[in-house]
C-alpha cells in the first residue's frame, strides 16, 4: 500500500489550513510526559503503583536506587500529576492520578 503524498502546489488552502493548526498547537504538555516516561525507572514506578500504593521505602527496597535518587523520579512523575502522595502517620504514600491510569492504559499495549 503506497502513501498518497501531497505536493504543495496540489493541497486545499483547507489542508494547509489544518497543518498550521495543528504545527501552531501547544503541546507542551504532552511533550513533559514523554520526557518523563522516557525514563525506564520512572515507567516502572508507574507501573509499580498501578499494582498497589506504595511508601518510599518500599519503592526504594524494590526499585535498588538511593533514597535520594527515587526522590528525584517521584518529584517528576509527581510534577506532571501521573502521582500523588498522601502522608501517612511517618510514611509518604504514593498513587497513580487519574492521568496517571490514562497513560499506563497506553503503555500496557506495547507489553502485550
Amino acid at each position: 500500500m503506497q502513501t498518497k503524498r501531497a505536493l504543495p502546489a496540489e493541497m486545499s488552502p483547507e489542508t494547509i489550513k489544518e497543518i498550521k493548526k495543528i504545527m501552531g498547537e501547544n503541546v507542551e504538555g504532552v511533550t513533559d510526559i514523554f520526557g518523563t516516561l522516557s525514563d525506564a525507572i520512572r515507567l516502572r514506578i508507574l507501573r509499580a503503583l498501578e499494582i498497589e500504593d506504595l511508601c518510599v521505602c518500599v519503592l526504594v527496597e524494590i526499585a535498588g536506587c538511593r533514597y535520594s535518587a527515587l526522590s528525584y523520579h517521584l518529584k517528576l512523575l509527581k510534577e506532571i500529576r501521573l502521582i500523588k502522595s498522601t502522608r501517612e502517620g511517618n510514611f509518604l504514600i504514593y498513587g497513580l492520578t487519574d492521568k496517571g491510569k490514562d497513560i499506563l492504559e497506553c503503555v500496557h499495549k506495547y507489553f502485550e
